[in-house]
């Protein structure tokens, strides 16, 4: 069973980013994981206010990891205008 696989419930909900076996990858939030039929559902921006669900089989799928914290300076304080 792939590390993915172990993990990969505790993710849903979560935003997440896949790699696929062909090389390509896609993000969005992991809406569920179906153990019996060995699929996952990802919720992935498409334009405007438009989603959708996609579905991607296990066989397809090389990992699946976690979006990581974001970190924003703080900042920086506007210095005026220089005469």
């Amino acid at each position: 069973m792939p590390q993915w696989q172990q993990r990969v419930s505790y993710l849903v909900g979560q935003p997440v980013g896949i790699s696929l076996i062909n090389g390509q990858g896609v993000s969005g939030v992991l809406c569920n994981v179906d153990e019996r039929q060995r699929v996952v559902y990802i919720m992935t921006y498409l334009y405007q206010s438009q989603y959708a669900t996609k579905h991607y089989r296990f066989d397809e799928i090389q990992n699946i990891t976690p979006f990581p914290g974001c970190y924003a300076p703080p900042p920086q304080p506007y210095p005026g205008p220089f005469f």
